[in-house]
């Protein structure tokens, strides 16, 4: 277990480094206001006085996220917005969690490039380029290492018979995450079933009964 973490943890380091996107810091750490009362391109920074060694802590990565939902899976975000300390980094993380079966459906990180390391089982791993949108494929073991570029639509798919475990680590402080199937078929106010069945080539009954399953109530 000490092994993993400590892989985890020099993973994360190496990550911060290669795939930074986000404007660097102009001091030693901006900890974010997280009530702030203006609005800025980022957050606002906490008076460097009032910094305790809490914003800079996120406990209980060791432990499984609940699967037991229609996905089979479960994202534990570690972003700006529940560590502070990440803010003006251009770094966040997250645990990833499947049951067998488990999908994180397909989606895409607009402000982030993300690198995968499996932990426990097997994932197939999947993104699709803007070129021709060519389909790229890898089924990873334990130890492999996986590269999401930044903006590209992907998932990752447990096709194994017991649960996968996997660490990620993003380019941002805020990566930020759009789901392909809730944005298209869930928007609030919905999408007019004309452009959808226009731009699908499917029969506006289908797109009404595919806008029914992503409602807010789904």
């Amino acid at each position: 277990m000490a092994s993993r973490f400590l892989f985890v943890t020099l993973f994360a380091l190496v990550i911060s480094q290669a795939f930074g996107s986000d404007p660097s810091q102009l001091q030693d750490f901006c900890v974010a206001e997280m009530n702030p009362q203006v609005f800025v391109n980022g957050v606002v920074c906490k008076n460097p006085n009032a910094v305790t060694a809490n914003d800079f802590f996120f406990p209980g990565l060791d432990k499984a996220g609940n699967t037991n939902n229609s996905l089979g899976s479960n994202v534990t975000a570690v972003a700006v917005n529940n560590l502070p300390g990440l803010n003006t980094l251009g770094i966040s993380f997250a645990r990833l969690d499947f049951a067998p079966g488990g999908l994180v459906p397909p989606h895409y990180h607009p402000r982030a490039t993300e690198i995968l390391v499996v932990i426990e089982g097997t994932l197939e791993v999947v993104f699709v380029s803007s070129t021709n949108n060519q389909l790229f494929k890898k089924i990873l073991n334990k130890g492999d290492v996986y590269v999401f570029p930044q903006g590209l639509i992907h998932f990752q798919f447990n096709r194994g018979w017991t649960n996968a475990v996997a660490f990620s680590g993003l380019s941002s402080q805020n990566p930020g995450v759009v789901f392909v199937a809730n944005a298209v078929f869930g928007s609030n106010p919905p999408i007019s079933d004309d452009v959808l069945a226009k731009a699908f080539k499917l029969d506006k009954k289908t797109i009404d009964w595919l806008q029914a399953q992503f409602t807010s109530g789904n």
